[in-house]
């Protein structure tokens, strides 16, 4: 796989430009992810946490190939790896799970609705965190 430079570039440029933390872009079963992460310096001589100085670090660029059977959100809301706080995970990678389980719970307006798979396969990707913002239409998980 060739990677195109130029959009990463763009990518980043675009960082600064709309003052963002972190952007992805996908093609086809390309993926680029470029974030910025931030360092906390703490001025030891003030005891007062409010003179903490951020400043950006380095630019940090991830790409996936992203074959394989993708199941999405179907709403927009937050996703949870587990029905209860410290419950157990309804899949995790290597699982093999079977059209119809329930793969994840998407919370919208206090309501807990179950993601079921939409395909029989082996969890090959978690593609959110527990208990962040999904967007519709978004992938969420990906089975081989």
């Amino acid at each position: 796989m060739k990677i195109d430079k130029k959009i990463i570039k763009e990518l980043s440029n675009y960082l600064d430009e709309f003052n963002l933390t972190e952007i992805e872009y996908t093609e086809k079963d390309t993926k680029i992810k470029v974030s910025k992460n931030n360092v906390s310096i703490n001025n030891q001589n003030i005891p007062n946490k409010q003179n903490n100085i951020s400043q950006p670090n380095k630019d940090s660029t991830e790409i996936k190939s992203n074959s394989g059977k993708k199941i999405t959100s179907p709403i927009i809301g937050t996703a949870y790896h587990a029905p209860e706080p410290g419950g157990k995970k309804f899949v995790e990678i290597g699982k093999n799970v079977k059209k119809g389980d329930t793969v994840m719970i998407v919370e919208a307006m206090k309501t807990m609705n179950h993601v079921p798979s939409t395909y029989d396969g082996i969890v090959k990707e978690v593609c959110v965190k527990d208990g962040q913002a999904v967007e519709f239409g978004q992938t969420i998980i990906i089975l081989e």
